[in-house]
């Protein structure tokens, strides 16, 4: 055999080798650049899940989504919103052929690893007011002391009215500081593992150091308090029925001399909810019904009434599917879902972690993971091979650069995303979203391109 037909053989039957960024046009990356100025103004915006749900229909009204009214019958092309206790949000465009042969779901989560406060956190040591907190979700504890920290939630009072708090963001309001020993004291520290240095029960925020007066008792926790009462009108008792929590003080950056890439916190999940909410704006009028479904407490389990393992999307799609006559349990086993959720990308510093043939890289597109979960596949759906070859198709057919990933070596760790409680409906899912740097750190990092890739996959997932 010739070299010559030796690389005709190549090409036509075995992987390229070459980067898939190569393959996308000047003007498709001015395109992608484009489309991260509003993301970046989403992520700064959206801080909380609660946050994120008012911003997601704010864009849905300005584009002419309305509440949904499970009294009304709805007609091809009509665009509707249902939202879920001020944390989660779903957002659906009728289909030409309604919800007969199934809907198409998109599904990303909006919640994101942080640091709660305690139901009592407030106190007082050593002259200082300090929070009390509970981290949420995945976090190295190390990387959220000594960074600048925000304050955003809610105060509900008994008497049923709350007051909604953000503070921090702008640089003209104070912050919050999680502190550290400094190295010269740090011996005993420096001996733990990086794991245990710092426990749960250390991530105390500082919140103030000046007394009220010169009186005896716990003056400076009653000058933070009255600051707060003085502010925003609620008592310490109030703190009993708040939920407050603490995110990195910083906005999305673009990062790198060329601008190529993201750094915010929050990526994860809303560098796929961004895109998701994105495509069903603009997806015209599809012939099934879509639905963009964004969801809560992924970062926890997705347990309680928020998360994905509630019933209010199910309960949401047999409405849509009883006004037309539908049985709900058919319309879901005919449905079929892209869970967007991000994956990690190869960091040059953390190789070792990856095995190379089967992972993530920044700018190379989208990331499909078949399975997730860990080790041996534990707490995973795994898309079936028919499914795979669906989504490869439509992606290939409309040139999207795409990537198929796990989350590092097999015996390493792994992770979950919701897909496994949308496959317990009986639906066909498969993972698909963003690689991320730096995963669950207070500022992670993605590439412009994988997002507007993110976008162009959900879009024509929905269209095709």
């Amino acid at each position: 055999m010739s070299n010559e037909d030796s690389k005709t053989l190549m090409d036509e039957i075995l992987m390229s080798g070459k980067r898939k960024i190569h393959s996308i046009s000047n003007s498709e990356i001015e395109k992608a650049d484009e489309f991260c100025e509003p993301y970046k103004d989403f992520l700064n915006k959206s801080r909380t899940e609660r946050e994120a749900v008012v911003e997601a229909v704010a864009q849905a009204k300005e584009n002419g989504f309305e509440e949904y009214d499970p009294d009304r019958t709805y007609s091809a092309g009509d665009k509707i919103y249902i939202v879920n206790r001020n944390k989660a949000v779903g957002l659906a465009v009728i289909g030409r052929k309604g919800t007969r042969d199934g809907v198409l779901l998109s599904i990303a989560h909006i919640d994101s690893p942080r640091i709660d406060l305690k139901p009592s956190p407030l106190y007082e040591k050593d002259g200082m007011a300090l929070f009390k907190t509970h981290y949420y979700g995945g976090i190295k504890k190390y990387q959220w002391t000594t960074i600048p920290l925000a304050l955003h939630g809610r105060v509900c009072k008994t008497d049923g009215t709350y007051v909604d708090i953000s503070v921090g963001d702008d640089e003209n309001d104070p912050c919050f500081c999680i502190t550290d020993i400094l190295p010269h004291l740090g011996q005993e520290q420096a001996k733990k593992t990086l794991g245990s240095a710092f426990t749960g029960e250390d991530l105390n925020c500082l919140v103030g150091s000046r007394p009220y007066s010169d009186e005896d008792g716990e003056q400076v926790k009653l000058n933070t308090m009255k600051l707060l009462y003085d502010k925003y009108g609620f008592t310490e008792n109030d703190f009993l029925s708040a939920e407050l929590t603490l995110v990195p003080a910083f906005k999305a950056r673009d990062i790198g001399f060329d601008r190529s890439m993201i750094g915010s916190y929050g990526h994860d999940d809303r560098v796929c909810a961004y895109p998701a909410l994105m495509a069903i704006i603009d997806a015209g009028i599809p012939d099934k019904t879509c639905i963009t479904y964004l969801t809560d407490k992924e970062e926890t389990g997705s347990d309680g009434n928020t998360g994905m393992q509630s019933d209010f999307l199910r309960y949401f799609i047999y409405d849509l599917a009883k006004s037309e006559g539908e049985e709900g349990y058919r319309v879901l086993s005919k449905s079929k879902c892209l869970s967007a959720d991000v994956n990690a990308a190869v960091d040059p510093t953390y190789e070792s972690c990856f095995e190379p043939k089967n992972c993530s890289y920044i700018n190379e597109g989208v990331v499909i993971s078949k399975y997730t979960g860990a080790r041996g596949k534990s707490g995973t759906s795994d898309a079936s091979a028919e499914y795979m070859g669906e989504v490869r198709s439509m992606l290939e057919s409309n040139n999207i650069i795409w990537q198929v990933g796990e989350l590092g070596k097999v015996d390493l760790g792994g992770g979950g995303t919701i897909a496994k409680y949308v496959a317990n409906m009986n639906v066909d899912v498969v993972d698909l979203g963003v690689p991320v740097l730096s995963m669950h750190a207070p500022f992670e990092i993605v590439s412009k391109v994988d997002v507007y890739m993110a976008y162009l996959a959900f879009l024509h997932f929905f269209m095709d």
